[in-house]
């Protein structure tokens, strides 16, 4: 066996979430009691409890769990971490009674975060997304997925994703970047809405896909952005040039967006506070993961909350997030995010856990992320408690202690 270039060791448990994800949560967790994690060459080298012999050289670098469990990278799969200006203007009025929707529709909301971004210069949208991405990372995300969405002109998305781009670059999380051109009607756009949805298709959309700017195409459907049918043609010309399909649907009012993923073979519908049961069902027959964002319910005061509990037992694999960005979910907090998810969405523990690993890896449509297998990506976690559970339990605490991401303690 070749050397270890690290070894992780001395762990109540290695969480692999490497079972079947399609039977009982606490089985795909797949844990490896007092295990140990082999890596080299910025792989997984080995799982086990017995270390093999002549794998540990005096060239091995060992990081001692000192008894915390290790897992697998958190895969944050929905996030808006490039943006400028502040809202917390918006954040008092809601406190003072205010909806998110009601903002929305008096010129706040998205419209006043894109007039600040496109202010902003490139190398200020990257000095200001660092630290989120940093903080991120502390909270143990490996991966994450990065929307554009507050440049709303063919030009000013375009700098978005090119933002991203740098971005992963300049930092150790991994980004992926989706395209969000109709996230809400542009702010002073000349012409009828029509004509900026065609800009996006004929003109965004392409050029995004010729540089390879993004893996995802998005569409906020909702009654201050973009109806099923303008969602729809976004779409399908997304996925004419390899842009596989995502969407925010039924999160401020139920609006049949669930159905609409489905029927557009979405890899992921995000939000669902509004779902209904029928809209459960198309998840579960078309295969589309549910990406839920908790924080996002309790800081915008929107509720209820996403119903969790029925999405999974309906058989539809639940991914979480935290959804950051500067309007509905300011912060960085996974473990807030986690313990949300299990007190007001109705998930187990071991459900959450694998909502932002597993289940978050399919919602990137990545089946190597989420989990911890021979050969894979070595992005691992070392926590400071001794069980999964401690996560929400602890609750918004993190107990992160070290973050090894391509093999590398960073």
């Amino acid at each position: 066996m070749q050397p270890f270039d690290l070894l992780i060791h001395n762990t109540s448990e290695v969480l692999t979430c490497d079972g079947d994800w399609r039977g009982k949560a606490e089985a795909a967790l797949a844990p490896i009691a007092r295990g140990s994690v082999g890596i080299a060459d910025g792989k997984i080298a080995w799982l086990g409890d017995d270390v093999p012999r002549g794998a540990v050289t005096t060239a091995t670098k060992l990081l001692d769990a000192r008894g915390g469990f290790v897992g697998p990278g958190f895969v944050d799969c929905h996030t808006h971490v490039v943006f400028a200006g502040d809202r917390s203007d918006e954040f008092e009025a809601r406190c003072q009674g205010r909806t998110y929707l009601e903002i929305a529709q008096a010129g706040g909301g998205i419209a006043k975060t894109v007039r600040a971004t496109r202010e902003a210069s490139t190398e200020t949208l990257i000095e200001l997304a660092l630290p989120r991405l940093e903080r991120l990372l502390r909270h143990g995300v490996t991966t994450a997925e990065v929307k554009s969405g507050y440049g709303l002109s063919v030009d000013s998305e375009l700098k978005l994703l090119e933002v991203i781009r740098a971005l992963g670059e300049r930092q150790p999380v991994t980004l992926v970047g989706t395209v969000l051109g109709l996230h809400a009607l542009p702010p002073g756009h000349p012409g009828p809405r029509e004509a900026y949805v065609r800009e996006v298709i004929d003109a965004l959309l392409p050029r995004a896909a010729k540089a390879g700017l993004a893996r995802f195409c998005d569409v906020f459907v909702e009654q201050t952005a973009f109806t099923h049918d303008e969602a729809r043609a976004c779409l399908e010309a997304g996925k004419g040039l390899g842009l596989l399909p995502r969407l925010h649907v039924d999160q401020l009012t139920a609006n049949g967006g669930a159905q609409l993923a489905a029927s557009v073979g979405a890899v992921t519908a995000d939000h669902l506070e509004q779902v209904t049961a029928d809209g459960i069902a198309a998840l579960r027959k078309a295969g589309t993961v549910a990406v839920l964002a908790p924080t996002s319910t309790l800081f915008a005061r929107a509720r209820p909350y996403a119903p969790g509990r029925a999405l999974r037992d309906a058989g539809v694999p639940v991914a979480l997030c935290t959804n950051l960005n500067p309007g509905s979910s300011n912060s960085e907090n996974v473990a807030l995010a986690l313990g949300l998810a299990c007190v007001e969405n109705g998930l187990s523990p071991a459900e959450a856990y694998l909502g932002f690993t597993r289940f978050g890896g399919l919602a990137l449509n990545d089946e190597a992320l989420g989990r911890l297998f021979v050969g894979g990506p070595a992005d691992v976690v070392v926590f400071r408690a001794d069980s999964y559970r401690a996560l929400p339990y602890h609750f918004a605490i993190n107990e992160v202690a070290h973050v090894v991401k391509a093999g590398r303690v960073v």
